[in-house]
């Protein structure tokens, strides 16, 4: 470089060479200054980086999810079992307060006796409270089983209290679901809640309200597998994974563990199955895992480009989709942070495709393939084609090649949606799927342990497949609880989202 010359050479030749010492040097701070405007303008869309939390508020939330696993496991136990058990829960119980309305509920057992048809007289009454949460307000549910006596026989009767979500506690089904929906769909971690319902008068613990989403969740598990049973019947599915943090106990640092979401969504294609997804936790990203979750399934899978869903694909396995929206994304970030025109065409030229799939949603498979193979088919081997002859003429080192690579890449496991009309363009449902689970850990930092995710997955399963099909899950849920302990397990098929609708209408 000059600077480092004494004097400006003379020969051409040591000018040629100066010259393209230079050109190389400019060339090489031109691609640095590209690659260092691609990466300020994706941190720039983070908002101030990623935050600390305090120990005391990561507490909290660990001790919710540690309680919710305890409660879990206790609520999975035989009846024997947890009777043994009882002494473990830590909770006390308090009485539920004087203001809220009660409403009697009168179980009698008749007027005759059953044994000798002598009219029975009243002994007492054994009266269980019960708090539940209409939408609003509380109200305290009394069950009052008069017991009565035979005036023949002498013999003692009481109607049995009737099957309630948990077994010797006292919350509602309404409640039980106003709790999981306000944390799992309206975000509020229960330490939140427990002070709102406290400013009602109302003295939850938060600890209790742990043991109550750890039973819930294990008592609906046995539903939301048999959602992901229904996900995993699709002729396709879509696939995604997020980060979310875990908190192990003792430990001040957390770790990385995965939701995983997997939908089966028929409705762009005029399907006849409901909507449905599925969730998954897992403590760490491993490929083992959406194998293990997919074992068996034969159909298309909509996936990104993470190596680690290989596994599900080859012969006697899943095929493999790929997703045009994560093309996109390359060519969108080039463009934000560089202003390419090539970056700007090849968004356009994708905006084509788009625009044939908006006249293809609805449509009955067979149409679809034919306006895909007229319309759609020429504007995709022309974009692969232009990606091929716009490689050479750039710098094979700048983010604008790495995301021609990146498409031309996937474009070819893309290409199946041209001639199938079972699948789509790009892997957005499960993205969108993956949306409450972004949310939620804005507010609830991470999961508190492995067993306190497995509850939050079973939850996010209920609670997003109601609202695919358009049902409140609250209300359902609300539905579901007050029936499934007396509910055969091979008839789960009549407390899905799309039966509550069907009988509510």
């Amino acid at each position: 470089m000059l600077k480092d010359l004494d004097i400006a050479p003379e020969d051409p030749a040591e000018l040629r060479a100066v010259n393209r010492l230079l050109a190389d040097e400019v060339k090489a701070l031109t691609l640095k200054v590209e690659q260092l405007q691609h990466q300020l303008a994706g941190h720039s869309r983070h908002r101030f980086g990623s935050k600390s939390e305090g120990l005391d508020q990561l507490n909290l939330t660990f001790q919710e999810d540690e309680q919710i696993a305890e409660a879990a496991k206790a609520q999975s136990k035989p009846a024997t079992e947890a009777e043994e058990d009882k002494p473990a829960r830590r909770h006390s119980r308090k009485p539920l307060p004087d203001h809220l309305e009660r409403h009697d509920e009168i179980l009698s057992p008749g007027e005759e006796c059953r044994r000798c048809g002598g009219a029975l007289k009243t002994l007492g009454e054994d009266v269980t409270e019960e708090l539940e949460y209409v939408p609003g307000r509380f109200v305290v549910n009394r069950i009052v089983r008069p017991r009565m006596a035979c005036s023949c026989c002498e013999a003692i009767v009481q109607s049995p209290l009737p099957s309630r979500p948990i077994d010797r506690g006292r919350p509602g089904p309404g409640l039980l679901a106003h709790v999981l929906v306000s944390k799992y769909s309206d975000h509020l971690p229960l330490y939140r809640q427990s002070q709102i319902f406290a400013r009602e008068g109302v003295d939850l613990d938060r600890s209790t309200l742990a043991d109550w989403v750890g039973r819930s969740t294990a008592l609906l598990e046995p539903l939301a597998d048999a959602i992901g049973r229904m996900v995993r019947q699709g002729e396709a599915l879509f696939a995604d994974d997020t980060p979310v943090k875990m908190l192990a106990p003792g430990q001040k640092k957390t770790k990385t563990a995965r939701v995983w979401t997997y939908v089966r969504d028929e409705r762009p294609w005029s399907g006849q199955s409901p909507p449905c997804v599925w969730y998954q936790f897992t403590v760490d990203r491993k490929g083992a895992h959406p194998v293990s979750h997919l074992s068996g399934y034969k159909g298309w899978v909509h996936a990104d480009g993470y190596s680690g869903f290989n596994g599900l694909f080859g012969d006697g396995k899943a095929s493999e989709t790929a997703c045009m929206a994560h093309v996109r994304r390359k060519f969108v970030d080039v463009f934000a942070s560089q202003g390419s025109a090539i970056a700007e065409e090849a968004i356009c030229r994708i905006a084509d495709l788009y625009a044939v799939e908006k006249e293809a949603r609805g449509k009955p498979p067979d149409e679809r393939v034919t306006l895909r193979q007229s319309k759609a088919k020429p504007i995709f081997d022309d974009l692969e084609g232009w990606l091929h002859s716009q490689l050479p003429r750039i710098s094979g080192k700048s983010p604008l090649a790495q995301a021609i690579r990146y498409a031309l890449g996937r474009m070819p496991k893309a290409r199946p949606y041209l001639d199938n009309g079972a699948l789509e363009l790009d892997n957005n449902s499960a993205e969108r799927a993956m949306k409450p689970v972004a949310i939620g850990r804005k507010n609830w930092m991470f999961a508190g342990s492995e067993g306190g995710g497995k509850a939050m997955a079973i939850a996010f399963t209920l609670i997003e497949t109601a609202k695919l099909n358009d049902v409140d899950p609250q209300a359902w849920l609300t539905w579901v609880l007050g029936r499934i302990a007396d509910h055969k397990i091979n008839r789960l098929d009549e407390l899905m989202p799309w039966s509550y609708a069907a009988q509510a209408a």
